[in-house]
């Protein structure tokens, strides 16, 4: 089907496909969460398999021309990998287990915009407060401040499916009441894990910048996904000694752990990093809230799963952070490049070549689940 379109077509149409992989994510690993799924061994079982879909990958792809890994480079690539695939992935994973798929997908917009509030502190990005970009982009920040708060302290009346046959039964014979009580409890907390972990992926992008000039993407990615399995494994075995749930069966367990590590992982890395190539990180970005609306659609008309109104509002207040903080960026960077051209060319001397709107580039993002985009 992407063959036949245009180039323009085939972005779109690619980040359409992208964002339904990653609302796929959302809704079949919270599916298997309810099902009794251990979601720190959930998280080992996502990293390996998607270990062992890159590696054979990268051994034929790079093994030619890949730069050597010292120990240097690989101690390097596990400390990222150490807060940035597995404690990211983990709270996640521990976050959705509290929470929802569709808090899960609204939080993932919060991700750029933790990248950038990061990347400001590092001094890689600026927010000039008198101008009006920088208004805008603290505006944005604002808004997914408020939406984070408004996820956490208020869930709203229950908007219930008109689907009453729920594809997916939860396990453990609990009731849907006894199910909602325990959300109830649990929800705050699980807001705050999957909130730190969209720091820790923010943070994990942020210090990606040098590591790429140490080796390519795509060995980078396997080293630490690499990495990140035998981590997961560790702290999984530490906390879970009841072996019943390590269990796997022909089950939705299995089709979560096989779809996040395969599809997500192996298929959609591809095809954002040729997005990325085709029209810039912004057009990415820009394209995130696509999981949320995606998600709902899916947990509400397919799942049969019940929406909460905070939960939209907050969705929207997400969306519309993002989108203030990606429109400052690109206010800043017209404003930069009509400097460059209006500046007077010295004898001798040639103007910088400018640069198309793909080519202008915002921190990398990492999208979800806690993935950069190439991890999980």
């Amino acid at each position: 089907m992407l063959a036949k379109m245009g180039s323009g077509a085939k972005a779109y149409g690619a980040v359409v496909l992208i964002r339904l992989m990653y609302s796929g994510m959302h809704v079949v690993s919270k599916v298997a969460l309810d099902q009794g799924m251990d979601p720190l061994v959930f998280v080992f079982y996502r990293t390996t398999t998607a270990m062992l879909v890159l590696i054979p990958v990268t051994f034929v792809l790079e093994r030619r021309k890949a730069k050597p890994v010292t120990f240097k480079i690989g101690w390097k690539m596990f400390i990222h990998a150490l807060y940035g695939v597995t404690a990211s992935g983990d709270l996640s994973s521990l976050g959705l287990n509290y929470a929802s798929a569709t808090s899960s997908s609204a939080l993932y917009n919060v991700q750029p915009v933790v990248t950038f509030i990061l990347a400001v502190i590092f001094g890689k990005e600026t927010l000039k407060l008198t101008r009006f970009h920088g208004k805008v982009k603290f505006v944005g920040i604002l808004f997914c401040i408020a939406g984070v708060t408004v996820m956490s302290v208020y869930k709203g009346p229950l908007f219930r499916s008109f689907n009453h046959h729920h594809l997916f039964q939860s396990g453990g014979g609990s009731s849907s009441e006894a199910a909602e009580t325990h959300s109830k409890k649990q929800w705050v907390l699980g807001i705050f894990f999957m909130t730190l972990s969209n720091v820790f992926g923010g943070m994990w992008t942020v210090l990606q910048e040098p590591l790429i000039e140490d080796t390519s993407k795509l060995m980078n990615t396997t080293l630490q996904v690499s990495c990140a399995s035998v981590q997961a494994f560790l702290v999984a075995i530490a906390v879970e000694r009841d072996f019943s749930k390590w269990k796997l069966g022909w089950n939705v367990s299995l089709a979560a752990i096989i779809y996040s590590g395969v599809i997500v992982t192996a298929l959609s890395y591809y095809m954002q990093m040729w997005t990325i190539a085709k029209r810039g990180p912004v057009f990415l970005a820009m394209s995130m809230p696509l999981t949320f609306v995606f998600t709902i659609v899916i947990s509400f008309s397919i799942i049969g799963d019940a929406i909460g109104l905070g939960s939209i509002l907050a969705g929207v207040l997400l969306v519309g952070g993002l989108y203030n903080v990606v429109w400052g960026k690109r206010i800043e960077e017209r404003g930069n490049l009509a400097k460059i051209s209006a500046a007077p060319c010295e004898p001798g001397l040639e103007l910088p070549p400018q640069h198309s709107k793909a080519d202008l580039k915002l921190p990398q993002v990492r999208d979800d689940d806690n993935d950069a985009e190439a991890k999980v």
